[in-house]
């Protein structure tokens, strides 16, 4: 791979700026447009850009296969956890009035927990993905 300085100094500013943008779409997405999917396919954007620019290699240094199976299986965990909290509280699954005392505190927990779940498996699954066809011609 070739070394290009401007592009690792570029990318090395960029990536917290994009997985900052990631964040606030990821928590912003209760108030208003954005959410979970949004904000994984963007943080997952960051850490393909970094893959570009320094290598898989390096990459999977910083962010194993493994590790990232274990995040995908903890976003789903979390996601059907909720409703599985929900129901162990009497409800249907997925009904957040019960998280909280009060119904639209629970209502805010319940989205920020689902969303979060996706976020996660969103992000992780985007780079299982970009990760094997990126890795696809090694022995």
């Amino acid at each position: 791979m070739k070394h290009n300085l401007i592009l690792r100094v570029i990318a090395k500013y960029l990536f917290p700026v994009i997985a900052l943008f990631a964040f606030y779409v990821q928590f912003h997405g209760d108030y208003g447009p954005g959410g979970g999917f949004q904000a994984g396919v963007i943080l997952s954007v960051a850490f393909i850009l970094y893959t570009l620019v320094f290598g898989l290699d390096t990459a999977e240094q910083v962010l194993s296969p493994g590790v990232l199976r274990i995040l995908a299986c903890t976003g789903v965990l979390l996601y059907a956890g909720t409703g599985v909290v929900t129901m162990l509280f009497g409800g249907n699954f997925l009904d957040y009035d019960l998280l909280a005392l009060n119904p639209i505190e629970g209502q805010h927990i319940g989205i920020m927990l689902i969303e979060l779940g996706v976020g996660v498996t969103v992000s992780a699954i985007m780079l299982v993905i970009f990760f094997a066809f990126a890795g696809r011609e090694r022995s």
